[in-house]
């Protein structure tokens, strides 16, 4: 194997695991629950493309991406939105 293929192929692990990470890190915390809220992986799918582009400085901070979030609630894809508004 070619050392191009293997550093290709390290990038794209390394990318899944950060997009991964940030899916994680998408879902909100519950409203009035100082527990995390068990997100579901559409609800991951669903705020992961705004975490990454509102709020990837705050990636791991679960709760302040959620704070991010509701802040830019009108800047929201409306799947991400629906999540958002549910954990109200």
């Amino acid at each position: 194997m070619r050392t191009s293929e293997c550093t290709s192929r390290h990038f794209v692990r390394s990318a899944v695991a950060c997009v991964l990470l940030a899916a994680a890190a998408a879902t909100p915390a519950s409203a009035g629950d100082d527990s995390l809220h068990a997100d579901t992986a559409a609800e991951r799918r669903a705020c992961t493309p705004d975490v990454l582009r509102l709020c990837r400085t705050l990636i791991p901070d679960r709760r302040a991406i959620t704070d991010c979030l509701l802040t830019n609630s009108s800047r929201l894809s409306p799947d991400c939105r629906a999540v958002m508004a549910s954990r109200r």
